[in-house]
Formats: structure tokens, sequence, C-alpha cells
């Protein structure tokens, strides 16, 4: 755990690390999947909803630990994220772009993001209306339409005239829909309508971003900033002493956008930037290094099992409280990883090596935290919540890694790798398209009706999920692609 490389410029062009996409793309596929379960008397098994949400009542309960596959959605997604920043920021470094310039875009992507936020919520057809009519529908589709002369990426040959033009039609008609709305309450636009999920990605796409940028090739003072979060978190505990600590914990010049307890989520962020340090060292580095000992197909398989089951063996035994096995059997997982990543031949072997030393630091380090906070949870977030769910995607990175470019498999899961790239038209496109579009055709009815069981809604929501998914994966075949 060394300081990081500063990996050299290059004039060459990398590929993509369609892994990380592909990780991404899973992230939000299950994010959009978690949101379309049947609720109530036809619920699913509690393992099938977020651990503090259980049926079938769904009411939070903040005293029942454990996590389910529903809560590594999210931070699956924001790892990625983390993962993406030195990627994308060392492109732009390289290509001569100053100090400055960078501390701009970052600021208006953040500044994107707060719309996105406010505007997703704000044309749901559900929050539009609690009973939605064919207007309803039609109004959504409308409000969707208009985010792709805002956010979608404009053909280079068009002229600057025409591009503006675009862009700024697209803000007129987001702006004047925002202040025509009306919502069942009576109410119009407001600042406290929001998305929680986008708030809180806009705060560490610029602050995560300042965070790689600040510390760019040294670790060292960028796992220091987690110290100082981790300082601030256990200061603001309930028997913590009221002091200058609290009130800046508590401060905030805009609430609706920002709060210091959002940064607790670069826990999870910042591991992602190192991923993502390394994984630009490796694309860099593996067309020019020498192969001297490949290691054999089966030990790279082996490699992909372990780290499949390293998530199941979380997610059971947490949620069952089995510590004590779960604990012994993570550790014996993690040593037969150990051994079978010895002696790397090659550049990819390396890299993943370097990410299982990593995925072992974060696994051991929220096992030891599981006992406080009264067991890991993801609402409220606790430390061993950030710090398992972060092993855990450096888990499956090296897993689609190996599948993608190792086994050179990946046709087989390109659908995540589509909607990885595209994950913002993904994530308003289920509510604003795939659902009103059912609706106003009929599926929609059809579908309800085969919900007669509890697995039959899940088969309801797969269906959906995965018409979605196709759609996303057409727009990525097309280019069209949705960006801040």
């Amino acid at each position: 755990m060394t300081n990081a490389p500063i990996p050299a410029a290059s004039g060459l062009k990398l590929e993509r690390a369609y892994a990380l996409d592909a990780l991404r793309g899973l992230a939000i596929l299950a994010m959009l999947l978690s949101g379309q379960l049947p609720f109530g008397e036809n619920s699913l098994p509690a393992w099938m909803y977020h651990a503090q949400v259980p049926p079938p009542a769904h009411e939070w309960n903040g005293k029942l630990p454990g996590i389910t596959w529903v809560d590594l959605v999210f931070p699956f997604f924001l790892f990625s994220m983390g993962a993406a920043f030195p990627l994308a920021l060392s492109r732009r470094i390289e290509q001569g772009v100053p100090g400055w310039r960078l501390i701009l875009q970052v600021l208006e992507r953040g500044f994107l993001l707060a719309f996105f936020a406010l505007y997703v919520q704000a044309i749901r057809p559900y929050v539009l209306s609690k009973s939605p009519t064919t207007s309803t529908w039609l109004l959504a589709l409308l409000a969707f339409a208009l985010l792709f002369p805002i956010l979608m990426r404009l053909p280079a040959k068009w002229k600057p005239t025409w591009r503006w033009v675009v862009r700024a039609a697209g803000w007129a008609g987001a702006v004047l829909f925002l202040a025509l709305a009306k919502y069942p309450d009576g109410s119009g636009f407001s600042l406290q309508r929001s998305d929680i999920i986008i708030v809180v990605l806009a705060n560490m796409a610029v602050f995560g971003s300042l965070a790689w940028l600040l510390t760019r090739g040294r670790w060292l003072p960028r796992l220091g900033i987690l110290g100082v979060l981790c300082a601030f978190r256990l200061s603001n505990m309930p028997q913590a002493v009221p002091g200058w600590v609290h009130d800046l914990w508590a401060w905030s010049p805009a609430p609706w956008i920002y709060q210091l307890y959002y940064l607790q989520y670069l826990f999870i962020v910042i591991p992602g930037t190192i991923a993502g340090d390394l994984i630009l060292e490796w694309l860099r580095d593996r067309e020019s290094t020498a192969v001297t000992a490949q290691w054999p197909q089966w030990r790279y398989a082996t490699i992909a099992v372990l780290m499949f089951l390293t998530v199941l063996v979380a997610l059971v035994g947490l949620k069952a409280r089995w510590l004590l096995p779960t604990t012994i059997a993570m550790f014996a997982i993690c040593g037969v990883g150990w051994g079978l990543m010895n002696a790397p031949g090659d550049a990819t072997a390396r890299f993943l090596r370097q990410l299982f030393n990593w995925a072992i630091f974060w696994l051991v380090l929220g096992l030891c935290f599981e006992p406080y906070e009264g067991g890991i949870k993801k609402d409220k977030a606790t430390m061993s919540y950030y710090f398992v769910t972060t092993g855990l995607a450096l888990g499956v990175l090296i897993l689609f890694t190996i599948l993608v470019d190792v086994f050179k498999a990946r046709r087989s899961i390109q659908l995540l790798i589509d909607n990885g790239q595209n994950p913002m038209i993904a994530y308003v496109g289920i509510n604003n398209f795939i659902i009103p579009v059912l609706a106003l055709t009929g599926v929609g009815t059809l579908l309800d009706r085969m919900v007669v069981t509890p697995w039959l809604g899940f088969l309801k929501g797969l269906i959906i999920t995965l018409l979605l998914a196709l759609c996303v994966s057409l727009c990525t075949r097309k280019k069209i692609f949705w960006r801040t």
C-alpha cells in the first residue's frame, strides 16, 4: 500500500475498462430492479429487500443489522464512480487542460447533477399524480425527452451555434416544466423535492474529484482524508461532547444539496479512486510489459469463483448473523485467493493481485468494525457497511476483469457494459419511458394481472428492467449518451 505511481503521459489511446463499465451497469440495473419488486402482502422473502426495511410492513428498523444484495447496489455504483475519476481526469490533464479549468469542470458537473436531482424527482409520474392518467404518462415522456438536448453528447461535426441552440431549447423546456408543474398537494417547484441518491452523487462528483486532484499520485494523503472523515464521524456520535466539530458537521449553506454527512460516502469513493489509479496503470502497462509466466486458465477460473463466493458468504452470513463462521469463511477465501495470486507474470495478473490486496484490506477493516454501531447496516450506514461493501465491489471488479480480459467473454456481459456506459438514461428511463409506454399501450395492465404470487411480481419487475436495459443498450450502440 505504497504511494501510487504517477502514470506518464501517453499518446496512446487507451481501451475502456469494460469490467468497470460492467460493475456500474450491474449496480444501476440491480438498483432499478429493486425498485420494481412487489411490496405489501405479496412481498418476497426479506433478503430481497433492504435489510432494515423488511417485509411485510416495509417499515424502517434502524436496530436490525445485516445487509442484502439490494444494499450493495448503491456502494457498487459509488465505487465505480470513484474509479472513473482518475481515468477521466488524467485524460484531460494529458490534453493540457489547466488545473483551474479542471476545477471549473468538476463544479459544472456538480451543478448539472444538482439540477438532475431536482428535475428527476419532479418529473416522475407517481410524483406528478398519485393516480396517473394518460396526460400524466404523456407529460412524463415529454419531460424525459427534454433531458436529451441538455445532457446528450451532441455530434462534434455540428456548428457551435446549432449546439448552443439545442442546449438552450432543452434548458428552456425543462425550466418551463418545473415552473408550471403542479403536484398532488397543490405545490409547485421546491428545492426540497429532490432525489437523494443523485444529491449524494453530486457531492461525490465534486468532493471525490477534488480529493483525487489534490492527491494525484499520492495515496497516503488520500487515505489521510478518510482519517479526518472518520474523526468527524466518531466525534458526532450521540455520546459525543458538543463543540466546533459538531457545529461544522451540522452546518450547511444549502441543506437541499450539501450536508457534511454526505461526505461519509467518500469512504467508498476514495478507495474507488485508488482502484482507478491501478486500472489506469494497468491499461498503460499491459501492451508493453513482457509476459514471463502466465497463470493457467484454471487458476483464473478459481479466483473468479472465489470472488463470487466472497459476496455470497458476506450477504448470507451477515444477514443471518453468523458472525464468527462468516469471518472464518471470509478469511479462508482470502487465504486461498492469496495463494492463487502468487508469482504474477503479466500486467493483468499483477493488476488483479493489487486489487485483491486492497479488497482484503477493506474487508478485514469492515469486519473489524462490524460490532460497532450495532452491526452492519445500510440505514443509517455504519463504518462496517462502507468498508465491507468496498471490498465486495473490488471482488466483483476482479470477477468481471477475468471474464472480459482473460477469458475474452465480453459478449456474455455486454448488456451490463452498455448500461454501465449510459447509467443516467437508465436511471430516468425506467420511470419516465418504460413504465409510461407500458401504461399507454396496455401492456402494463397485462403485466399487473399476472402478479398473483410474489415471485411472479419479481418476474414482472425483471421484465420491466430487462426492457429498460435493452433500450439503454440500443442508445449506447447508437452513440446516444447522457453526460454531465
